[in-house]
């Protein structure tokens, strides 16, 4: 047995089932290794941010560990930008790191770099063996540290002449991180609730975000009358009917603090305080009003259903009937394809249990409202910020829930970051509905062109922003990766096309033009 054979088998002994690739030569061990460790998936991306993308949605659907496999320092830091938002969505993931033999590394070879250095400022763990010994301790690590706190992520350097090496030591089973109960300010939220109730609002984050603790909120909230609320971007959010609603911050940061307004107290439950996404002249940064308490009732990574629990219990609230949404009837939209006629026709066709990999950007601020009242379903948004998740989250999603239907909306500027991900998509006939929303710009960047206070968009700086030279052909290049694709310039086409995506199974893309 070789150290590929043993850090492949004690991540598969410790619950990875699946491993996201774009191998190279160092890594030919390890993949070499995964014709023995069958009870780890391999799926195989064409641009390493692909991979990581879907090992972030993996994690975010299963709460499971998931794993990489990348080709030295420049195939990590391909795909970084998606370790930064698996790591601000809180998700579990091992990036297994091929690195050249310990005995070339000094030859300074074209591809040799500081690994460690570049996984670093996106990893919480991060570790290069060093000798046959290390091996299955140091793929425990990994494992445990990924999984610790609900969520970490981990990089584990992997040399290669340690993974063709004979092993000293065979593999183990690694133990999970321990995720600490929330012990926060139990006494100060019960006091805001029943002092002033229609002032506090409760802000739940990631580890708050499942259906037992939005239940207990609903329930605080139709007992008390606060105001239960979330962050803009959330790993994988419960909603729909049969769900207690959160109100969502809006992004922009005048919109922010209006929905803050009036709030005395705010009840931070798994959840950082309320910030703008930027900073912008003249507006704050702080998105909660002067004067407004903050109470940490339990910190992001905490498990907070027993201390909500608690909280509930303490105002009351346990038997309460929980406000949920009602199914709502809307008419099939018409004219032209606009953010108010895309949010109908997405939240008229949104199957029971769907997953929605978000990152239709500015064509989505009409989706929150309207999908309210669909069918109960999970959202996935961009956590970190960085463009580029939407297409790979789904693919995560896809293999981490293969009985619910994963729709993909998103703009065209974001989908090119990852569009091979459509190539995966098809290898793996995952059930998948691509929406490209082709306007031909990067359009939320005209829109902070002016609120950032820069000058009025000129046509030099219009070709900064613009898409439109040449123009974008997603149906021409979803047949190339092998997905069907469909053009729509219509509401009622889109809202038709929507119908016959979630009636089928198997990867679908559809280009609307806008």
């Amino acid at each position: 047995m070789n150290g590929a054979d043993v850090i492949l088998q004690t991540l598969a002994r410790s619950g990875v089932d699946v491993v996201f690739t774009n191998p190279g030569t160092s890594e030919m061990q390890l993949v070499a290794a995964l014709d023995d460790v069958t009870q780890m998936r391999p799926v195989l991306g064409l641009f390493e941010g692909v991979c990581t993308g879907a090992a972030d949605g993996y994690s975010r659907v299963t709460g499971k560990t998931a794993s990489t496999l990348l080709h030295l320092g420049p195939g990590l830091a391909n795909g970084l930008a998606n370790v930064h938002n698996a790591k601000k969505a809180g998700s579990s993931v091992v990036n297994i790191i091929g690195d050249h033999a310990t005995y070339h590394l000094h030859l300074d070879a074209p591809l040799t770099s500081d690994i460690a250095a570049v996984a670093a400022p996106m990893s919480h763990h991060v570790e290069s063996l060093q000798t046959p010994d290390d091996i299955a301790s140091g793929a425990a690590a990994a494992f445990t540290a990924a999984s610790a706190h609900g969520g970490q992520v981990s990089t584990l350097i992997v040399p290669a002449d340690l993974a063709w090496s004979q092993a000293t030591i065979e593999s183990v089973t690694a133990q999970s991180g321990v995720q600490t109960q929330a012990d926060g300010d139990l006494a100060s939220a019960v006091e805001a609730l029943r002092a002033s109730p229609k002032k506090t609002m409760l802000y739940l984050g990631k580890e708050a975000q499942r259906d037992d603790v939005i239940a207990l909120a609903g329930q605080i909230q139709a007992v008390t009358g606060c105001r239960i609320a979330a962050p803009t971007f959330n790993a994988c959010l419960p909603r729909g009917q049969g769900r207690a609603v959160l109100e969502g911050t809006p992004y922009f940061a005048e919109l922010a603090v209006e929905f803050f307004a009036g709030v005395e107290t705010i009840v931070l439950i798994g959840a950082k305080a309320p910030v703008a996404f930027f900073a912008y002249p003249d507006k704050p940064s702080v998105l909660s009003p002067d004067g407004c308490e903050l109470i940490a009732l339990a910190k992001p990574g905490e498990a907070c259903l027993v201390i909500t629990e608690a909280l509930a219990q303490e105002v009351g609230a346990k038997a309460a009937k929980v406000k949920t949404p009602n199914a709502q009837d809307i008419a099939a939209p018409h004219g032209d394809i606009k953010p108010d006629t895309f949010a109908a026709a997405l939240a008229r066709h949104i199957p029971d249990g769907a997953i929605i990999a978000d990152e239709a950007i500015s064509f989505s601020m009409n989706l929150p409202g309207m999908t309210e009242g669909s069918k109960a379903h999970r959202w996935m948004g961009c956590t970190g910020g960085a463009i580029g998740q939407g297409l790979s989250v789904a693919i995560g999603a896809a293999i981490g829930a293969p009985g619910a239907k994963v729709i993909a909306p998103t703009g065209d500027g974001s989908a090119m970051y990852t569009i091979q991900a459509l190539w995966t998509m098809a290898r793996e006939a995952l059930d998948v509905v691509v929406i490209i929303i082709n306007n031909q710009a990067y359009n939320i960047l005209q829109y902070e062109m002016y609120r950032t206070g820069a000058n009025a968009i000129s046509p030099r700086a219009q070709t900064m922003l613009g898409l439109d030279n040449p123009q974008l052909d997603f149906c021409s290049m979803a047949k190339g990766m092998g997905v069907p694709g469909h053009r729509v310039t219509t509401a009622q086409d889109l809202d038709e096309a929507l119908a016959r995506a979630m009636a089928q199974a198997g990867p679908v893309l559809i280009e609307a033009m806008v």
